[in-house]
């Protein structure tokens, strides 16, 4: 079963840092990603079977750089979540074709 792994940091270079703790951990993989108010507020989402989606956000809060501001575990996600998710994704596809093309 999918589910989805969110973490909220504060700075860029501490999201990074979760995202590099919850891959490393954990068989999950990096969705996606928002950045709020400049990059100030920084979600990381992954996915993957719960546990290890559980285990990759447990880790991240227990090791960050920064702590973090909020995390949920979204066993599986409502298909309007997965939705929002797709489309956050979708954005991100496609600021990096046009940098590309």
């Amino acid at each position: 079963m999918k589910s989805l792994g969110l973490v909220e940091v504060s700075g860029v270079t501490a999201g990074i840092d979760c995202l590099d703790i919850m891959c490393k951990s954990a068989s999950v993989e990096f969705v996606t990603w928002e950045r709020k108010l400049g990059g100030r507020l920084v979600t990381i989402v992954v996915q993957g079977d719960v546990s290890a989606v559980t285990a990759a956000v447990e880790n991240a809060l227990a090791n960050a750089i920064v702590k973090p501001a909020a995390h949920a575990v979204i066993a599986s996600p409502h298909e309007e979540t997965m939705r929002m998710i797709n489309l956050s994704a979708a954005r991100i596809q496609k600021k990096a074709g046009n940098e590309n093309g």
